[in-house]
């Protein structure tokens, strides 16, 4: 056993050796940026209360020493229900206090929303920028938001009873505006200016199908609902939208980390990974199909917020280099702690008002965008 033990550990060692201390200083500090965003979050709204009454709701023992309450928000009633009864645990009514209830109900769905279309977004950016060679490549730049948000506003305008299926209905959305923007970019082969270009293209047309779609509908609140969507907003998310991204976020995070090596190979050029016996249409394919399905999961349950999938991979690389494991990782925190402090941002930017958050990531990516043009060498173009 013992022996065992001492073959384990080096393995062990050796898998995880990558993770040097600017990644764990960038895991840290994107955690404790969530955790304090997070509760200062938590603390505002119509029932205000101080950051130490959201700390203990948040770390309520009531809530903690019956998991069948926690189990029933994140699998909805029955079916957490029934998974605390064949754990084990008790079912019976949970009594919380008024701050808890309020905490747990209704605000940390916003903060766990927040986080997951972080996560989604910055991975989805960080393969896109891969596959394409392009440090200017992201979702929004290169038309799949808006194709992921054209499907979606066809949903709930058109096709209502499809609505639980939004993540996969905004992935083959971004899926076909990926394959318009790569096919009109393809000349030969493609380079950044063309991508970047078809994107442009490709958005404004289906940003325009959008605008067109609110005609077709005579509910003002489809409308209002549909605008305040367009813009990227977390406003009034609650569990079931947590349940809705929760598990292809749980998915695409490792199948990207897995895929970290194919995409190292990929940034060596075409003739590069050829030679390592690389099939790179098909690697390609796959891994801006989880970086589309990424994508679609964030916009799903938030809509367009603009410039996280442009801005958080290329920070994450200034930060702990080029390696695509590290940038993988460090994206799938960083994208969270951004997205919190801007959603707190969104908040309580303007008293009474709640901004959406894709108006202040695009304040701040929009400038971002600027300088990474400016910065970017023609002759990379």
């Amino acid at each position: 056993m013992a022996s065992e033990t001492g073959e384990i550990v080096p393995e062990l060692r050796a898998a995880v050796s990558w993770i040097d201390s600017r990644v764990a200083t960038l895991i840290l500090g994107s955690c404790l940026i969530v955790g304090v965003g997070g509760l200062v979050q938590v603390s505002f709204g119509t029932y205000t209360m101080s950051i130490l009454d959201a700390w203990r709701a948040v770390f309520d023992p009531a809530v903690w020493t019956n998991p069948q309450y926690p189990l029933r928000l994140l699998l909805g009633d029955g079916l957490g229900t029934r998974t605390a009864e064949l754990l084990g645990f008790s079912t019976s009514e949970v009594e919380l206090g008024r701050e808890t209830l309020i905490v747990w109900g209704i605000r940390l769905p916003r903060v766990l929303v927040a986080m997951m279309v972080g996560t989604n977004l910055a991975i989805s950016g960080a393969v896109f920028q891969a596959v394409t060679r392009n440090e200017l490549a992201s979702p929004f730049i290169l038309g799949v938001s808006a194709g992921a948000g054209l499907a979606i506003l066809l949903t709930l305008v058109v096709f209502t009873g499809l609505a639980s299926f939004l993540p996969l209905i905004a992935a083959g959305g971004g899926a076909i505006a990926f394959g318009l923007v790569y096919a009109i970019a393809w000349k030969g082969g493609t380079n950044p200016v063309r991508l970047v270009l078809a994107g442009v293209i490709v958005s404004t047309v289906f940003n325009s199908l959008q605008t067109g779609l609110f005609f077709f509908t005579d509910d003002l609140g489809v409308v209002q609902s549909a605008i305040s969507w367009t813009t990227g907003s977390l406003t009034g998310v609650d569990w079931e939208q947590v349940r809705i991204a929760l598990p292809w976020t749980l998915a695409t995070v490792p199948i990207t980390l897995a895929g970290a090596r194919q995409l190292n190979v990929l940034l060596l050029g075409e003739r590069t990974a050829r030679s390592l016996g690389m099939s790179v249409e098909r690697v390609r394919f796959l891994l801006s199909g989880v970086a589309v399905l990424a994508a679609g999961t964030a916009i799903a349950v938030a809509g367009i917020v603009s410039f996280v999938g442009l801005i958080v991979p290329h920070m994450v690389r200034q930060l702990v280099g080029s390696d695509y494991k590290r940038v993988v990782l460090g994206s799938a925190f960083a994208g969270p702690a951004l997205v919190v402090v801007a959603d707190v941002g969104a908040r309580l930017a303007i008293p009474g008002t709640q901004l959406p958050v894709g108006i202040v990531t695009g304040l701040v990516g929009g400038p971002y965008f600027l300088y990474l043009m400016r910065r970017t060498e023609v002759g990379q173009l």
